[in-house]
């Protein structure tokens, strides 16, 4: 009894101690003190960030890409009116470790419908190479053909190579690995654990989703590889998402993180011409990557964040799947909403993740209580991740607004300076706002009790949801 109690102090003290969220500290605190020995071990399987260490390893010595040609603040917002984006930009390039580019054109995609045909064909034509990674890679449906279309690049000697998070291959029963493989082609797994036992690799799941054929034409966003997106015999029921089209100098660095991954998880180093082209201009737009991960990357998105709502000076639209907040962004939101912008933040009326919405409805009123506005869209899940500052700064990604994305997953985010798609993006978050239903403190205070107990238990777990 003695040594499960020491060993759950020691626990306790080590979490007190390594835990950048006091949130996560104290909870773990609280289970090492309420099950001796056992908390212990739980917070040994899942407490324990050992992907720093292996992460820093693995990716010491390797040579990344890494453009020189950065902008100035006063050459980013030539031509971009209405918008102080000279600060965000130049806070941005600190964070980011990455210089801004331009000469580039990014096209949204809305929904399955639109995007997957798109990538499709991109991988139907490619003639050097293809590197897709996907957090979900299902092998039925749309999917399947996929699977069809990478082999076949395959076969007419095509540099293919698919990267899939452990988690989608391991517990999805129709993930593209075992089809992949059997035909040769070359197919990652992002962070297995050493032993099934080793549940913390459940946490440090790769969600980036990346697809650059011949380095030169790029997808991103926040859409899986998954039929639940399409549904062409009823279109109604089918997830609705953002995803989008990447030309121009910044697919490079797309590319450069997928290789960065792809080495982390095969030990294998992609580089030269066939990864690697020279990029002609593809448009006017100026961009840049923004990844974030739990190694040396953390914090990224949340600086984007907070960057983009400090720069606000007119409006901000925001759509997100999962919106829970720390307090951070929770008070970057209501500053701005005090200053007179004009916040406004969309999430899905049905989740495919209930215990998410639970503790982020529980926590709306830390929002609505300062002015930002929250709406609820009708339908079927909007898997939609979208922020927008002034109609002109736009952030794009797989990045949520939960502490999963925040600090425990790798996400990849594309930051964008260009008036014509800030506009753009703006009108559809402002076309989903006019379906939805609007949320208030009254609405969020008539919930029953029970409801928000339900509630308030799923927020304890906020840290790691």
């Amino acid at each position: 009894m003695y040594a499960a109690i020491a060993v759950s102090l020691f626990a306790a003290g080590h979490a007190v101690v390594y835990k950048r969220d006091s949130r996560s500290a104290a909870i773990w605190v609280l289970v090492g003190l309420l099950l001796p020995g056992a908390g212990a071990v739980l917070y040994a399987l899942l407490g324990v960030n050992r992907v720093q260490r292996r992460a820093a390893k693995l990716r010491r010595d390797r040579l990344r890409y890494r453009p020189a040609a950065q902008l100035t603040a006063r050459q980013l917002t030539d031509g971009i009116s209405g918008a102080n984006l000279g600060p965000l930009a130049l806070m941005m390039s600190r964070v980011a470790d990455r210089p801004l580019l331009k000469g580039n054109s990014v096209t949204p995609l809305v929904d399955g419908a639109e995007a997957y045909p798109a990538m499709l064909d991109a991988i139907e034509g490619a003639r050097r190479s293809i590197a897709l990674a996907s957090y979900i890679f299902q092998a039925r449906g749309i999917g399947a053909r996929f699977v069809e279309a990478l082999i076949r690049a395959h076969q007419r000697n095509v540099a293919v190579r698919v990267m899939v998070d452990d988690v989608d291959a391991r517990f999805t029963r129709f993930s593209a690995v075992k089809p992949l493989k059997r035909a040769g082609v070359p197919t990652g797994i992002f962070n297995p654990p050493l032993v099934p036992a080793r549940l913390n690799a459940l946490n440090l799941r790769n969600h980036r989703k990346i697809l650059v054929v011949d380095g030169a034409l790029g997808f991103t966003g926040g859409m899986n590889i998954d039929p639940q997106y399409w549904q062409p015999e009823q279109p109604e029921t089918a997830y609705r998402d953002l995803h989008f089209r990447v030309r121009g100098p910044v697919v490079a660095q797309l590319m450069d993180v997928f290789i960065d991954d792809w080495q982390f998880a095969t030990d294998e180093s992609l580089h030269g011409s066939a990864w690697f082209p020279d990029i002609e201009p593809g448009g006017p737009l100026v961009a840049r990557v923004v990844e974030e991960g739990p190694d040396e990357n953390v914090d990224r998105l949340r600086w984007s964040i907070i960057g983009g709502l400090n720069a606000a000076q007119r409006a901000v639209r925001i759509l997100t799947p999962y919106f829970v907040p720390d307090a951070s962004l929770v008070s970057a939101l209501n500053a701005a909403a005090l200053r007179g912008v004009e916040v406004d933040i969309v999430l899905p009326g049905r989740s495919d993740l209930p215990h998410v919405q639970w503790a982020g409805i529980h926590g709306l009123w830390q929002v609505l209580e300062y002015g930002c506005k929250v709406w609820m869209s009708p339908g079927p899940f909007d898997h939609s991740k979208v922020m927008v500052v002034d109609g002109a700064w736009t952030l794009i990604g797989s990045g949520n607004w939960d502490a999963r994305s925040l600090r425990l997953n790798f996400e990849l985010d594309l930051e964008c300076y260009c008036g014509e798609l800030g506009a753009r993006m703006e009108a559809l978050a402002l076309e989903r706002r006019a379906a939805a239903r609007q949320v208030t403190l009254a609405t969020v205070d008539k919930r029953p009790l029970l409801i928000k107990l339900r509630d308030g238990v799923a927020r304890l777990f906020a840290p790691l949801l």
